[in-house]
């Protein structure tokens, strides 16, 4: 016990020894970094098991008119969602309201993680004209067992009798509750305006089945909105028919123009659509008038009113049968608002209306899982950093101010080096021209070299100035200028010697240019070769200190031992954390560097040449 009591005493005196008074402020600082770049998102998390989130919100500029509870389609590729950290079923997708806490139905059309591409259908309770509405998609859970919490029959309210995607090989289904699936497989065409789509070809198509949420009765209501690309222009081409003689209910397009037969009484819309297009048509029955819709604007009202029907409808005719793509077919039970079809016609479209309509933000990350390891990592060295000696918080120090200098020096390298490869390139594409025949250029007036002989503006003046070769250039035309002003009209050409003068010149202006571009990269050697060093002068010290703790004692404890170690290694990493950045970022702008000197020397051969060739000297 005495032992054990003089180990306790020697391990708090040394630790007292090496930790300073003023430590505290760089553990504060250490541990607010880490907690920055940990991420820690601004509002509640649904559930920790995600690990990443994405706010969608409609933008309630562009809904102009009541919409009540909708559909939307959320339409996912590379660009705005990564399906590397999403199952590769999306079974890990989850939607969630605006606090999020509350659910929301959703269902996947189509999820293909090879080809980047996805179509979900989320339900929204209420969608306000003016009124943004915001709600979460979730994804990024990791666990093996994960299942599917998508559900096509939730997401469609009581008056939607049927919906049909299209997606299937076989016969429709009917993504609803009522399972009003056809009873006919139709032809799937692939890359349809959502996913897959049917094809009809003149004849009969898939059959409606007859059930109680599909029948009509007397005088009662209904919508159907679909979307269609006809390959042609037809006469009274049916796209879906229902009924005889007194009940008969006829849909479809003349020569482009959306109409709706009524046992006999025809609405027909006023415009016509192109063929080769997509466009969402609209038809609704009710209170007596019957009212058509052509990408969402309303085309057309007629009296009339519903038929009492139970037969099964049918997509496409024998007859005058629709020629061309369907997608989407969606019968409801009731008259849906006009703000309905039109939110149904933008955020299904593919204008970038839809774009504009639903707006996707950044992913946000929660710091569990995947993207969180970082942040267990960061928060396992705030821990470690708890052990540090003043002499590792000194090493760390200065191990900081070497990485803040080399990330400076780095990033005004790249953006001189940048701007030196744009003055050059502008140089290059006047000298094409100047280099052919130099005597466009007038000697004795210093602002015709300066313009290049007019071919540089104001502008690109501008840029030569940046330009290492432009600075050659008017290095060596001083040279001639100078000669050509004391010969005067004498002027018989240049002499060798004058020649080697000109070249030395040149050779004196490339050293100058390669010493700038050379400037301050001494920095990031320090920190390449200084780094380790300084990490390894830390932790050597933590290790030194740890074992005197050990020898004082007499007794060797892993949990006395292992939280010193880990310190001291903690100056190494800061240290390597320097060195590395700092290697690769030295490694790449002397890459640059020595492209732009080759470029200079070949330059001033080419200008050597350039000069001997156009003032030769009087004995040539």
């Amino acid at each position: 016990m005495e032992r054990r009591n003089l180990m306790t005493h020697e391990r708090n005196k040394l630790a007292a020894l090496g930790k300073p008074r003023r430590a505290g402020w760089l553990g504060a600082a250490l541990a607010g970094l880490l907690l920055w770049c940990a991420g820690t998102p601004a509002h509640a998390w649904w559930k920790e098991e995600w690990t990443v989130r994405k706010k969608l919100t409609v933008d309630g500029a562009a809904v102009t008119e009541p919409v009540g509870a909708g559909v939307v389609l959320v339409r996912l590729h590379q660009g705005n969602f990564s399906f590397e950290s999403a199952r590769e079923d999306g079974a890990d997708l989850r939607f969630v309201a605006e606090d999020d806490k509350t659910p929301l139905p959703y269902h996947i059309e189509k999820f293909d993680a090879l080809l980047n591409e996805a179509f979900v259908w989320v339900k929204l309770p209420e969608i306000k004209p003016g009124a943004s509405t915001s709600f979460w998609m979730y994804s990024g859970n990791a666990a093996e067992n994960v299942a599917k919490a998508d559900d096509s029959k939730a997401s469609y309210d009581p008056d939607t009798a049927l919906v049909y995607h299209f997606a299937e090989k076989s016969a429709p289904a009917d993504s609803t509750a009522n399972g009003n699936n056809a009873q006919d497989a139709g032809r799937t065409t692939e890359g349809a305006l959502i996913g897959s789509g049917l094809r009809l070809d003149g004849k009969p198509g898939p059959k409606l089945p007859e059930s109680d949420s599909l029948a009509w009765t007397s005088g009662g209501t209904v919508t159907i909105s679909f979307w269609a690309k006809p390959a042609a222009l037809q006469a009274d081409a049916v796209i879906l028919q229902r009924g005889e003689g007194d009940t008969k209910f006829v849909l479809g397009l003349d020569n482009g123009k959306l109409f709706a037969d009524l046992a006999g009484q025809k609405t027909v819309a006023e415009a016509a659509v192109e063929a080769g297009g997509w466009h969402h048509f609209a038809v609704t029955v009710g209170a007596g008038q019957t009212a058509l819709y052509v990408d969402g604007q309303k085309a057309g009202t007629a009296a009339g009113a519903l038929p009492a029907v139970r037969t099964a409808a049918v997509l496409g005719a024998a007859e005058n049968g629709f020629t061309g793509e369907l997608d989407e077919l969606v019968i409801s039970k009731t008259v849906r608002p006009a703000g309905w079809l039109k939110f149904a016609a933008v955020v299904q479209g593919p204008t970038d209306k839809a774009g504009k309509l639903l707006v996707m933000a950044e992913d946000e990350n929660s710091g569990h899982g995947g993207e969180g390891e970082l942040a267990k990592h960061l928060a396992l060295i705030k821990d470690i950093s708890k052990s540090l000696t003043f002499d590792g918080w000194a090493v760390i120090f200065f191990c900081t101010v070497l990485a803040v200098v080399g990330w400076g020096v780095t990033g005004f390298k790249i953006v001189y080096l940048t701007r030196i490869d744009k003055a050059n390139t502008a140089f290059l594409a006047a000298w094409e021209e100047v280099g052919a025949d130099l005597k466009v250029l007038d000697h004795c007036d210093e602002k015709s070299i300066r313009t290049m002989g007019g071919k540089a503006s104001a502008a690109v003046q501008r840029i030569l100035k940046d330009s290492p070769l432009y600075h050659l250039y008017a290095l060596g035309f001083a040279e001639v200028r100078h000669r050509y002003e004391l010969a005067g009209d004498n002027f018989a050409g240049l002499s060798g010697r004058a020649m080697q003068v000109i070249k030395v010149t040149l050779d004196g202006g490339l050293t100058r240019e390669v010493q700038s571009l050379n400037s301050k990269l001494v920095f990031l050697t320090i920190g390449i070769a200084g780094g380790p060093y300084l990490g390894l002068l830390g932790t050597v010290i933590g290790v030194m200190i740890t074992f005197a703790v050990i020898a004082k004692s007499g007794e060797v404890e892993v949990n006395s031992i292992a939280p010193g170690i880990a310190g001291a290694l903690l100056a190494t990493v800061a240290g390597l954390a320097v060195a590395i950045p700092a290697l690769f970022a030295y490694s790449y702008i002397s890459s640059r560097i020595k492209d732009a000197v080759t470029g200079m020397q070949v330059f001033i051969d080419e200008f050597i040449a350039r000069i001997a060739e156009a003032y030769p000297t009087a004995n040539e």
